[in-house]
């Protein structure tokens, strides 16, 4: 492992991977994106909290563009998402704040290392693993989850051979899902973890850990979907951890874009009273 410090941009270097901080607070978020975005998903949370918290982000492996593409199996990421929290905040636990693909490897690291989290907050993926969220969707909701996925899923497989068309495929999906990125920021090497979970690729999610809250968590989601990333279950799971809380908003997947106001007003009254 190499950390190197760049006092002039307020940051860390992590395995190859940049990591941005912004703010001087007492406490440290540490705000992981999913697919198809980078640390910029966070710019506007970031804007809104740096005043009271140190704002710790980074991209995924594979997902800054300017360099080569990484993908890495989960027990890898968790392994990454250790080093990344233990330089970035060695003397205390954190925050830590997920988005989708973000949530699967962010939760994770919490189930692997519960000392090192003090609170944490999902976005939009809750239970996406448990029986009791594949139990609540629909034979029409699985079939839209696996085409879409399963086109990801491809594209990755494609890109190394055909990144053109594996490009293009990458950014008609985002596109026709509701993501409004600029092309030119996603590429197909950001869609390994579809082919890890429809194809095992990397060894697949096999292992993984079901997700249980062990401290204060936030779960905001959004309601304008066809369908949910979470069960029932689960916001009856987090309303009844201490300090717990669950907010749906009328809003697709990427609330904090859709009404980043209304999120970052949410996000401050929880890290300020839990």
């Amino acid at each position: 492992m190499t950390v190197e410090a760049h006092r002039a941009h307020r940051g860390l270097t992590v395995d190859g991977i940049d990591i941005h901080i912004d703010g001087a607070g007492s406490e440290t978020l540490v705000m992981v994106h999913g697919w198809p975005d980078t640390h910029r998903l966070w710019d506007a949370s970031v804007a809104a909290l740096q005043d009271r918290f140190r704002c710790v982000r980074f991209d995924l492996p594979g997902y800054d563009l300017s360099k080569p593409p990484r993908a890495m199996a989960y027990r890898d990421m968790t392994a990454l998402f250790a080093r990344i929290v233990d330089a970035a905040s060695p003397g205390q636990p954190v925050t830590l704040m997920l988005h989708d693909w973000g949530c699967a490897f962010g939760y994770e690291y919490a189930m692997q290392h519960p000392t090192r989290v003090a609170r944490l907050i999902g976005v939009d993926i809750g239970d996406h693993n448990a029986g009791a969220y594949l139990h609540s969707l629909k034979a029409s909701a699985k079939f839209m989850a696996f085409a879409y996925q399963y086109w990801l899923a491809w594209a990755w497989r494609l890109g190394p051979r055909l990144p053109d068309l594996a490009n293009w495929m990458t950014r008609w999906m985002a596109r026709a899902i509701g993501n409004r990125n600029a092309p030119q920021s996603m590429a197909w090497q950001m869609n390994y973890p579809y082919a890890m979970n429809w194809m095992k690729a990397l060894g697949g999610f096999a292992g993984m850990a079901k997700i249980k809250p062990q401290c204060p968590t936030l779960f905001i989601y959004g309601k304008r979907k066809p369908f949910m990333f979470h069960s029932a279950k689960w916001l009856e799971t987090v309303t009844a951890t201490p300090g717990g809380k669950t907010i749906g908003f009328e809003s697709g997947h990427w609330m904090m874009g859709h009404q980043p106001a209304l999120f970052n007003a949410a996000l401050r009254e929880w890290l300020v009273s839990a």
